[in-house]
């Protein structure tokens, strides 16, 4: 999960993440909005959701892209567990993930 401010921003680290195939898929959930504190303040700020769908052992490397591309100081990337879906889902997943990188 990766927060950005800005709808082309969050498009362009979608776009790079599955390019890389550090992520099978990722969606883009523009304006949500984000209460948090930063640096003694409590801010409130319009952002937009990256959803990516990435294997555990790719997430070394799909943080330090984000790192590089993103505009925040400190971006927003959390990680959460895939407990289960359909089988179908999980195997195209597997598929994408593992399938070798096309030359560019």
């Amino acid at each position: 999960m990766i927060t950005c401010d800005k709808t082309g921003e969050a498009r362009r680290i979608a776009r790079r993440l599955v390019q890389a195939r550090l992520a099978a898929c990722a969606s883009v959930y523009p304006k949500g909005e984000s209460i948090y504190r930063w640096r003694g303040v409590v801010e409130r700020a319009r952002e937009h959701l990256v959803l990516a769908k990435a294997r555990l052992d790719a997430l070394p490397r799909l943080v330090e892209e984000v790192k590089r591309i993103h505009s925040y100081e400190v971006p927003e990337i959390a990680a959460f567990p895939l407990v289960g879906g359909s089988g179908e889902y999980l195997e195209w997943l597997t598929e994408e993930l593992c399938a070798k990188k096309s030359r560019r």
